[in-house]
């Protein structure tokens, strides 16, 4: 049975799979016979299904389990929640702006010392009431987007996927959770290339012929979710000693900061698909960190407190912390010498994306040019012996022609 990707493909999917040999989840985007159709209907849609269906040439998607679906669902209204509070916010930090209060005297408007801030201010009514509107919402979305991350947690600690995705530095629930509800099963992926072309990554290739490829902006043919909590990692982990930040810095140093943010959210999600398919934890974790992580995780899935205890939370100690810093630095260093010693043997290329046989291209390409050259005085030579010699301009026009 073939059916189109909807929002209830993977439930139907897993109803019917008991009864027949085989459900095909169609890509709605690889399409064109259906979106593009001139005559569109339901039984026309089901006709064309069919015939792909039979001839193997029906693009399909992976139909995930209902823990992934579930774990989609929660990161997905995480976000949809975080968005909410976020436009709320911006809302009442414009009440104060448009009245000219000038700027607070505290970092965060809404912890205890903004919400005094905020009370005193002096507004009229119908800013008064905005303000207050807005902060009973922060209120409710600030529980809401609680409940959804002792889910979450809960979710975390029974997954050893998102644990071993979190011993990378910078990485968080968010993070792991995003990833493990995007991509699922990484038995799926053959190579690290086909897991970053699923998440969109991939830079877009524009290229005929021989010649050189034109590599332009990422594709984005992924999940924007788990692509933008990428992104937002490798900016924490630019903050970070370790190798990651070496890899950050050396391609900001060539083209910038939004461009090497963009190529560590691909080095990361290469990253993670070693991690899980070997089953290892990252070779360069600070294992205080991650019992912090893990700690913190406990505690939001509603685990008791245990004050007194030493060594539980793991990040307290002060020694332990900066002996761990000490040796992400010098992984850090052991990467940059290594990419020295590596840029210093490697060969010289012509250019990024030379694809084979673009240097011979190049050569013939010079070599029909300089024959072109001479054409001009080999067509010259014709009119030496004529018995009538054109003008000296019209000799001119067939030189040039």
């Amino acid at each position: 049975m073939a059916l189109e990707a909807t929002s209830g493909a993977g439930l139907i999917a897993e109803i019917i799979e008991p009864h027949v040999a085989a459900v095909l989840v169609a890509n709605t985007r690889k399409l064109p016979q259906i979106s593009k159709a001139k005559a569109k209907t339901d039984q026309l849609d089901a006709r064309t299904l069919a015939r792909l269906a039979a001839s193997d040439l029906l693009e399909t998607v992976w139909a995930p389990d209902e823990r992934t679906r579930a774990l989609r669902r929660l990161c997905a209204r995480r976000e949809a929640l975080v968005r909410a509070r976020t436009r709320s916010k911006n809302e009442a930090h414009a009440v104060p702006a448009r009245n000219l209060c000038g700027r607070p005297p505290v970092t965060d408007c809404f912890g205890k010392r903004g919400r005094v801030w905020l009370a005193g201010l002096q507004l009229p009514l119908d800013e008064r009431l905005t303000l207050d509107g807005c902060l009973r919402q922060i209120d409710f979305l600030d529980s809401e987007i609680a409940a959804l991350e002792a889910a979450l947690a809960v979710e975390a600690l029974g997954s050893p996927e998102i644990l071993r995705l979190m011993t990378v530095p910078g990485v968080s629930l968010h993070t792991a959770a995003a990833f493990m509800a995007s991509v699922g099963d990484i038995g799926r992926f053959a190579s690290a290339r086909q897991l970053v072309g699923y998440l969109g990554l991939d830079p877009r290739v524009r290229q005929s012929g021989n010649g050189e490829a034109r590599h332009g902006r990422i594709s984005k043919a992924g999940s924007s979710l788990a692509r933008g909590m990428l992104g937002e990692a490798a900016w924490s982990v630019a903050q970070t000693p370790g190798p990651l930040r070496a890899f950050f810095e050396r391609i900001r140093a060539r083209k910038g900061p939004q461009v090497a943010a963009t190529a560590t959210a691909r080095k990361l999600a290469c990253l993670f698909w070693c991690l899980l398919t070997r089953r290892e934890d990252y070779a360069y974790a600070r294992p205080s960190m991650t019992r912090s992580k893990v700690r913190q995780l406990e505690l939001a899935a509603g685990a008791p407190r245990r004050k007194g205890v030493r060594g539980i939370a793991g990040n307290k100690n002060v020694q332990t912390r900066e002996a761990e810093r000490e040796l992400a630095r010098q992984a850090e260093i052991a990467y940059r010498r290594t990419i020295a010693d590596w840029s210093a043997i490697r060969p010289a290329k012509a250019g990024a994306g030379v694809t084979p046989g673009a240097r011979i291209f190049k050569a013939l390409e010079g070599q029909s040019r300089a024959a072109d050259s001479v054409k001009p005085q080999r067509s010259a030579l014709r009119y030496v012996n004529h018995p009538h010699p054109p003008k000296r301009s019209q000799t001119k026009a067939a030189a040039a022609t």
